[in-house]
């Protein structure tokens, strides 16, 4: 008879084991596509490839990008560009004009922008007219490095649509030591 009892605790310890190893694959599995879900339609993490945005997005680097439209002059975005995801420093909004100095400085609208993010001002590969004006639901983007960024100021990218836009990057997220949140 005690033979019989152990058997029988031992079968029903095995199937509340099972049935506790079946629920926490299926919350880890729910908890992994929610995950999947959020990355992809709010909030996308990339990792930062290229020395474009040196100093301040390095190679190897991983951002936190919030989904919007709404960007303003200084805003880091993340936009699509023949089957890349490049980040670039927005400039000029729609409407803006721009002008560019053979010295590297940038107005827009007529005013010299205050640059603190870049470390040497150049013009770079440029061969865009000034005064240029952004197009309607275009942005005009360059990379921080100006001396070797391709972006805006060159016809093989240009202005960036809107409909090529991801976001603008939230915050940095690694390396840790450096992570911050971006305004």
């Amino acid at each position: 008879m005690d033979a019989l009892q152990k058997e029988l605790k031992r079968e029903r310890y095995k199937r509340r084991f099972r049935k506790l190893l079946k629920s926490t694959v299926n919350a880890l599995i729910v908890v992994a596509a929610v995950a999947a879900l959020i990355a992809t339609l709010v909030l996308p993490v990339l990792q930062i490839a290229g020395t474009s945005m040196e100093p301040n997005l390095n190679d190897g680097d991983i951002v936190l990008l919030v989904k919007t439209k709404d960007l303003e002059t200084g805003d880091l975005c993340a936009f699509y560009y023949s089957n890349k995801i490049l980040i670039k420093r927005v400039i000029a909004a729609p409407g803006d004009y721009i002008w560019i100095e053979s010295d590297g400085t940038v107005f827009l609208n007529g005013n010299a922008l205050d640059e603190p993010y870049i470390t040497q001002k150049a013009l770079g590969e440029c061969d865009v007219e000034f005064p240029y004006q952004v197009p309607e639901n275009c942005y005009f983007v360059m990379g921080d490095q100006r001396e070797t960024s391709i972006d805006s100021r060159s016809s093989v990218i240009g202005c960036i649509p809107e409909d090529q836009l991801i976001g603008k990057m939230f915050c940095k997220i690694w390396p840790l030591s450096e992570f911050e949140f971006i305004d």
